[in-house]
Parts: structure tokens; C-alpha cells; sequence
């Protein structure tokens, strides 16, 4: 992983393309919009963060790997739309092990490093970047699993269609962000938002997919090596059901 990260640094030095949404892009009133929007899931997410890792110190490497699943993928950026671009997220695996706050605090730091260390994205498009990737695809990857779960107790299925599923609602979200930011002369924010959702969709389906099996594979590994862990963390599931979302 190490390799791979260092090679994502040395190998990709141009800005041309940030990630998700580059720096200075957004109008400055957009920028200020998603800021906005994004803090108060950061801090909850911060709170629960830190109840996690004060009740089971042993968690913390689990937390680790779900950080750097998320940054590497993430780094694997194919140039899109002007001003942004397709890529991985990884984010659905963390949302399955610790749940939607918890992963909305690994995806943000993530935003934030590869922000100042890789030049993708930007400070001032944090917010929009954070809220479709960090907020919208966990969220949407916690109950896309849970729901699969309840309904068939497939677990593999509900891994894949999770991370799959949370990559595309990412860019769904992206999307909308730039549509509204930037809508049409002729048929504003539809016609907007039908043009950039085109134009991911070509490279962001096929890598949904990969994503959705390179997690089941991921977990697979888990399973295999940290069963202990998996057992902690489905029992304070277990014990955090009845009043909120792990």
C-alpha cells in the first residue's frame, strides 16, 4: 500500500484534474453553501469517532484500513467532466464496518490530504467534495447494506450493491452540485445536471462495479484475518441499534 500510495504522488503530479471538484471552481457562494452543509455531519461524526476509539482502543487499525482504502481508491482518478473527474471512492467499506458519521470524519481527512499532498480538489470546494463523497455515499452505503441484509441476509450481495451503489449516488451528488453551480443557458439545472451525469456515467459505472467487487474481496480478507474485530463491531451495532446509526 505504502508503494502503491508513493507512486500515486510521484505519478500524478499535475493539477489539470482534481478530484471531485477542483480548487477555486465553484462559485464562491457554492464553495461557502457546502461548507455550510457538510460541518455539522464532520462534528457529529467526530463525537462518534471518538466514543468508538475510547470504548475499543482495539478498533483503531480497522479504522486505519478503512482510511486508506478510501484514500488510495479515491487517488485513482480518470479526467471527466472540465474541473473534475471519475475515480473510486472506497468509501463503502468503512460505512459497513463503523457506519455513515464515522466515515463521514476517514472520508473528509482524506479529502483534506490528498487536497494539500496530491493537489486533487481543493480547500475552498471541501465542503461539496466531502458532502458527496464523505456524507452521501456513506449514508447511502450503510442502508443499501442494511437494507439488503434485512431483506436476504446475503451478505456479499449487500457489500457489492453497498460500495457500488454509495460510488454512484457520489456522482449523482456531484452532479447536482455542478448543475447547480453552473446551469444551462438553455434548460438550467436539468439540462445541466442530464449533460454532466452523461458524461460521468460512461467511466463511473464500469468503476462502481469494480469498486463494489474489489470490497466484497476486501471483506472477504477481513473475515479471513480480523474475524475478531468483525464480531466487536457487530456487537456494538448490536447495542447502538435502537437509538442511532452506528
Amino acid at each position: 500500500m505504502a508503494v502503491v500510495s508513493f507512486y500515486l504522488v510521484v505519478g500524478f503530479p499535475k493539477p489539470a484534474y482534481a478530484m471531485h471538484i477542483m480548487e477555486g471552481f465553484l462559485p464562491i457562494e457554492w464553495a461557502i453553501f457546502w461548507w455550510v452543509v457538510a460541518l455539522p455531519f464532520f462534528v457529529l461524526g467526530l463525537l462518534r469517532l471518538n466514543r468508538i476509539t475510547k470504548a475499543n482502543p482495539e478498533l483503531k487499525l480497522l479504522l486505519g484500513l478503512a482510511g486508506a482504502f478510501a484514500f488510495v481508491l479515491s487517488a485513482l482518478k480518470i479526467p471527466s467532466v472540465t474541473g473534475s473527474c471519475s475515480h473510486p471512492t472506497g468509501t463503502g467499506l468503512g460505512a459497513v464496518l463503523f457506519g455513515p458519521l464515522t466515515m463521514t470524519v476517514l472520508g473528509s481527512l482524506v479529502l483534506l490530504f490528498q487536497a494539500l499532498l496530491l493537489a486533487h480538489g481543493g480547500l475552498t470546494t471541501l465542503g461539496a467534495n466531502a458532502f458527496s463523497m464523505a456524507i452521501a455515499g456513506p449514508f447511502a452505503a450503510y442502508w443499501i447494506y442494511n437494507l439488503i441484509m434485512g431483506a436476504s441476509g446475503k451478505q456479499k450481495t449487500a457489500i457489492f450493491l453497498a460500495a457500488a451503489l454509495a460510488n454512484l449516488l457520489t456522482y449523482v451528488i456531484t452532479s447536482i452540485q455542478l448543475a447547480l453551480a453552473f446551469p444551462a443557458p438553455v434548460g438550467g439545472f436539468i439540462a445541466s445536471f442530464t449533460k454532466f451525469a452523461a458524461i460521468f456515467a460512461v467511466t463511473q459505472i464500469p468503476l462502481a462495479i469494480s469498486e463494489g467487487l474489489l470490497t466484497v474481496l476486501v471483506w472477504n480478507w477481513l473475515q479471513s484475518y480480523n474475524p475478531q474485530e468483525l464480531e466487536l463491531l457487530q456487537l456494538i451495532k448490536g447495542r447502538n441499534h435502537s437509538n442511532e446509526s452506528i
